[in-house]
């Protein structure tokens, strides 16, 4: 697939976007990585398009990591197990999302923004709980948390961020700063994990993908810089962010109803 030259332009953008509203908000972000690619870069496939994304979204996790690795908030040994379940998920949900025409796909996805849009709204405000740790008696529940959101994230190549922060919280109690740092050793492993399937098909636009993760990073550099200057509006960020999730959505059911 050869794209012109002003849909690398676009891609550069769009990873500006998306690596913007990360650093800025905390999460979420990836998911607009497939519509940005689907209806800004005009990717004629919808399954490249999710193939080239979940690349990108693997790659700006990766460094992002870097960032809370370095603040000491990461929790290593709950972050391996669940994203060690979750690779396994991963894969069998790629795999099942390859099956699945593009169209039917996108129409999917953006009933899904619409439920993570509501799942934003109704955690704002929440901090999570103190204390943390992965012993043999929770294993069972991360394990298990993993699994679930790696199909999901794997069935739509995204991140899952916004699934595996709770999902952290849920399954070991640990506080929401944490699970944000740890959750991105697992969307980094679910990304790449969905990346090498749809690349083992020709799904995967390597160019655009490079040029998407560049602006994910000069866009997440920005987003953590007006997050420091914005602290204590993180409530308000975050009704922002979801609203635009729901004007996403809203275009993109509107699309796919077209195409019907």
């Amino acid at each position: 697939m050869t794209l012109e030259p002003i849909q690398y332009v676009l891609g550069v953008l769009s990873g500006g976007l998306v690596g913007f509203t990360l650093g800025l908000v905390g999460g979420g972000g990836s998911i607009l990585a497939v519509p940005l690619m689907v209806y800004l870069v005009r990717v004629p496939n919808a399954h490249v398009a999710i193939g080239t994304s979940a690349l990108a979204v693997a790659a700006n996790a990766a460094t992002g990591l870097i960032g809370h690795a370095r603040a000491h908030t990461v929790k290593w040994r709950c972050g391996g197990m669940y994203a060690s379940a979750g690779i396994v998920g991963a894969l069998i949900g790629s795999t099942a999302g390859k099956a699945v025409d593009g169209q039917k796909l996108l129409f999917l996805f953006a009933l899904v923004m619409v439920i993570v849009g509501i799942a934003m709204l109704r955690g704002r405000g929440n901090l999570g709980n103190p204390g943390a740790e992965c012993n043999r008696e929770k294993a069972p529940k991360v394990v298990g948390y993993g699994l679930g959101t790696g199909l999901f994230s794997g069935f739509f190549g995204i991140g899952g961020g916004f699934l595996i922060v709770p999902g952290l919280i849920g399954s070991t109690g640990m506080p929401i700063l944490n699970a944000v740092g740890t959750s991105l050793i697992a969307v980094a492993a679910f990304g790449l994990t969905t990346a090498v399937n749809y690349a083992f098909s020709g799904l995967v636009d390597w160019p655009l993908a490079f040029v998407f993760i560049f602006g994910g990073i000069l866009g997440g550099l920005l987003g953590t810089q007006v997050a420091k200057r914005l602290a204590g509006t993180q409530g308000t960020l975050t009704t922002v962010f979801a609203v635009l999730i729901f004007v996403v959505a809203g275009y993109m059911l509107w699309k796919s109803a077209l195409a019907l």
